[in-house]
């Protein structure tokens, strides 16, 4: 019996047709996914600053300029509404809070940026010579620096306190001093004893940058030093400052421009007094703004504070171009 013979519909099919290569210029032109929405590489690279520059807009830039704006007005913080008084504010603080703000501002920062680069560069120079025992006085130096600010000021406004403080029960044992003084009382000594808790707050940060300072400065100068007959003094000043002036300046700086805007030491201890012997930029506008309610003269003197710090962050970044073309 023959096998029936197949319909068309049964056929086997034909075999597929072989893809023609695609050529290879073809596939190395094949846009990106990126490319083909249209998006360029610095769009993309915009898009991902964008919550960045929103975040600083919104909590730096427009404040800023808001409080600019605001120095030439007269505003009350207790009241609605503004009048614009144009230069008036500027004038005012010119005439009466700028000087003697300014003086204060300058020996507070002064003092308490030479203070603690001292004991930091003379610790670190100690701690340099390989002590024993250097790695733990290392970390215990350290403490002061990672006690908040507010902390170390109400310690030392005990250390300090006319009645009960450390100080005067110390002075009166030794015999230095027949009655109790009020340090922080007395226009004389109140700013000393600011610089002095900001000193004891700070020196830690500086000894730590020194150290490491001294740290990059090759033994094999210091020996060839010693070996051609230099003592201690020579030898620090041909081989070891020249070696960490430049982070000597950068760090003192950095130091000065912090201290110029500091304000918890200075407000927690003082406040400002006794009869604004302590009172710095940061104080004043402080107290223009919350307690005298002149939202307008707070913001004149910022203003004028502002231009100061600019005049030393442009020190400060010539300083440190100069200092990485010497590196």
């Amino acid at each position: 019996m023959t096998p029936p013979s197949a319909s068309p519909k049964q056929a086997a099919p034909a075999p597929p047709a072989a893809a023609s290569p695609e050529p290879d210029g073809a596939r190395a032109r094949k846009p990106s996914k990126r490319e083909g929405q249209g998006l360029s590489n610095g769009a993309f690279a915009f898009l991902l600053t964008v919550p960045g520059l929103a975040l600083f807009a919104a909590i730096v830039f427009y404040p800023l300029v808001a409080s600019l704006v605001t120095g030439f007005f007269d505003q009350d913080l207790r009241l609605p509404g503004r009048t614009f008084v144009g230069l008036d504010n500027y004038a005012d603080v010119l005439d009466r809070d700028f000087w003697p703000v300014l003086q204060n501002t300058l020996v507070f920062t002064v003092g308490a940026t030479l203070a603690p680069f001292a004991v930091g560069f003379a610790l670190a120079l100690a701690l340099n010579t390989g002590l024993r025992g250097s790695g733990f006085l290392r970390g215990l130096f350290l403490f002061p620096w990672v006690i908040p600010g507010v902390v170390v000021s109400f310690l030392w406004m005990w250390i300090f306190n006319a009645n009960y403080g450390v100080l005067n029960g110390a002075l009166l044992e030794l015999g230095f001093i027949d009655e109790s003084v009020s340090w922080l009382g007395e226009p004389t000594t109140a700013m000393v004893a600011v610089i002095v808790t900001k000193t004891w707050a700070s020196f830690p940060w500086m000894m730590v940058m020194m150290l490491a300072g001294l740290q990059t400065v090759p033994r094999e100068l210091h020996e060839a030093a010693a070996v051609d007959g230099a003592g201690a003094v020579r030898r620090f000043r041909a081989v070891t400052w020249p070696g960490v002036r430049g982070v000597a300046a950068i760090v003192l700086l950095l130091e000065f421009i912090w201290n110029f805007q500091h304000f918890d030491t200075i407000y927690v201890l003082t406040g400002g007094g006794p009869a604004g012997a302590t009172e710095t930029f940061a104080v004043a506008v402080y107290q223009d703004a919350f307690k005298g309610f002149d939202l307008g003269h707070a913001a004149a003197l910022g203003g004028l504070w502002m231009l100061l710090l600019l005049v030393l962050v442009g020190v400060y970044l010539k300083t440190s171009e100069r200092e990485d073309k010497h590196s």
